[in-house]
């Protein structure tokens, strides 16, 4: 077993100074939660504030640039796929009057003036290919199918015999999609037969 240490004087010296630096520790931090942070403490938490706002300012304007560049990409797109629409739109009587124009000649007429039928027919194929070069489809319906009021325009309603309500019975104007966009929609006669 071991001797208990012999209590001396020094000891009590040592004890006493101990507790007597921590109560000027305590003291001292009881004083400073009372009369608040030191200069230093107080300069060193502003920057930390000041820091946080501006980082928090920087971020802000990360996003705003990130999403202004997202916009000015979809603007870009958008111009680039749609900006040619209105003249796209001007071209499509062109294309109807060539089409109406190959379908009323006779083959008489082919016969006689087959040169002047065989340009209308390349120049409305030449259109159609300038038209697919820059996005442009046919919406071409076939009587018998039904009537989409999302790429076709109801010209009239008539009760045919032998058809169902809804059903697509003539097509006068073929229409036209640019991309996913309708330039402009079929023009149709449907059916309004019950049952």
């Amino acid at each position: 077993m071991a001797e208990p240490k012999e209590h001396g004087f020094l000891d009590d010296i040592e004890e006493a100074a101990a507790e007597e630096r921590e109560a000027a520790e305590a003291e001292a931090a009881e004083a400073e939660t009372a009369n608040g942070p030191s200069p230093q403490e107080a300069e060193v938490d502003a920057l930390r504030a000041e820091r946080d706002a501006l980082q928090d300012k920087f971020m802000r304007a990360l996003a705003d640039a990130e999403n202004a560049r997202k916009r000015s990409d979809k603007d870009r797109r958008e111009a680039e796929n749609y900006g040619g629409s209105k003249l796209a739109r001007d071209m499509l009587p062109v294309h109807d009057n060539l089409k109406r124009a190959l379908e009323t000649v006779s083959e008489d007429q082919r016969a006689a003036a087959g040169a002047l039928v065989e340009g209308i027919e390349l120049t409305l194929r030449e259109l159609l290919n300038v038209f697919a070069k820059h996005g442009i489809t046919v919406i071409d319906p076939q009587p018998g199918e039904r009537f989409d009021p999302q790429h076709h325009e109801a010209m009239f309603e008539a009760p045919v015999p032998g058809t169902n309500a809804g059903e697509i019975i003539q097509v006068s104007a073929q229409g036209f999609m640019l991309h996913d966009r309708i330039l402009r929609p079929a023009q149709v006669g449907v059916s309004s037969n019950k049952g």
